[in-house]
């Protein structure tokens, strides 16, 4: 079941989340499955990263009652941890330390859930000349002794197309329309291919990172 944000006003429309830097924590990772790109001419596996800001609110219909929650905010990946790719750079940036060797072979997207981060929030001119927020920066938590991030306050959620999913598989009910929308055209959902295999990452050699803290300060 779907969240409907209410408009403030005859008209109006919700503001972007202020720009500045906020407290956020990770609950949602969502599988969009292959998707073809006209400006790489190549097809991509893609996923879906939803993060809540505790401290700028919105109230949303819920089974016919207001409810107050965190505004939420994405960022979509490629699907990989190669030397080069946004994935690895934010969650790099975000636990503080760089990927091991074996972790650069197959790391589990979905631990992120749950776990705390700062956001960097920047305004960005979309079409239309239309003002919309967009996520600048990833960074760990500072550390502090005894600090808990805050826990997600909308249902966790993990969705994952299974690799022997056939066409038009079935998909959450409560992820919003335009979510289901690009799940719909991938190539999963259509049949109209199969998901490319993932290249293995090219591996930087330990001696090149500088590598800080330690497995009990990393929030995954």
């Amino acid at each position: 079941m779907g969240l409907i944000a209410k408009e403030t006003g005859s008209g109006s429309s919700i503001e972007p989340i202020p720009e500045g830097t906020y407290e956020a924590v990770c609950y949602a990772v969502i599988d969009l499955g292959t998707h073809y790109s006209e400006t790489f001419k190549k097809e991509a596996h893609k996923v879906l990263i939803q993060w809540e800001i505790p401290e700028c609110r919105i109230t949303v219909e819920r089974d016919g009652k207001d409810v107050d929650l965190p505004r939420v905010i994405s960022r979509r990946y490629t699907m990989s941890l190669h030397k080069k790719a946004a994935l690895r750079h934010d969650l790099e940036a975000w636990r503080g330390k760089a990927f091991t060797e074996d972790e650069l072979a197959g790391f589990d997207v979905s631990t992120i859930v749950g776990h705390g981060c700062l956001l960097g929030i920047v305004h960005e001119e979309g079409k239309e000349g239309k003002v919309y927020a967009g996520i600048s920066s990833i960074l760990a938590l500072p550390r502090v002794k005894g600090r808990k991030p805050a826990a997600p306050e909308n249902e966790p959620l993990v969705f994952s197309i299974p690799e022997d999913a056939g066409p038009r598989f079935a998909v959450p009910e409560t992820l919003p329309d335009w979510i289901v929308q690009t799940i719909k055209e991938s190539r999963e959902w259509t049949g109209k291919g199969q998901r490319p295999a993932i290249q293995p990452p090219t591996v930087v050699d330990e001696k090149d990172v500088e590598i800080s803290g330690n497995d009990e300060e990393m929030p995954f």
